[in-house]
């Protein structure tokens, strides 16, 4: 893993960015859909900025160390999206992510999740999603309680791939905005 170059901008250890996005594969095979990489890479200088620091102000804003935060869970807190145009283009930012990860200049987790669990974290926080077996003619609800085992599950997955090392957000990082509030 290559290291960090003298000179750049701390990164926030312990808050990740989970993203996902079209399905794409691997050396054998091996579907991923959803992306976690450490916040500090949204400072990267291949990230569309200034809007990658205001995404990364937001993500990292009152976190805990070690959480998980869907981009789901920032379009929530920004009324449903509403505020997005006050923060950034996150289409573009999360595009720019998934290329320096195809690239190698930052470190990522690549999951492959089942569709219900992808679709919880591309819920809000308080979001439902709804399953139907035309079979059996049942219907499920997943929720809020779903949607926490499916990050403490990604937690843990990332806590195996970091063993001793955190992700790697690349090099070439702008130093973080400071701002009061981040919307």
């Amino acid at each position: 893993m290559p290291r960090p170059e003298p000179g750049s901008a701390a990164p926030v250890l312990g808050v990740y960015l989970l993203f996902a996005h079209e399905p794409y594969y691997l050396a054998g095979a091996r579907e991923l859909n959803t992306t976690v990489v450490a916040a500090a890479s949204l400072l990267h200088s291949r990230v569309r900025q200034p809007d990658g620091a205001r995404i990364h102000h937001l993500l990292v804003h009152g976190r805990r160390p070690g959480e998980i935060v869907p981009l789901s869970t920032l379009t929530h807190e920004l009324d449903g999206g509403a505020r997005w145009p006050q923060i950034g283009d996150w289409e573009t930012v999360t595009e720019d992510l998934l290329q320096l990860v195809h690239d190698h200049d930052c470190d990522a987790l690549g999951l492959r999740l089942p569709d219900i669990a992808r679709a919880l974290v591309c819920t809000g926080p308080s979001g439902e999603v709804h399953a139907v077996d035309p079979a059996a003619g049942t219907r499920r609800a997943y929720g809020p309680t779903e949607r926490i085992e499916v990050l403490v599950g990604i937690g843990r997955h990332l806590a195996r791939t970091e063993a001793g090392s955190p992700l790697w957000p690349g090099n070439g990082l702008l130093p973080p905005i400071n701002c009061a509030d981040p919307t």
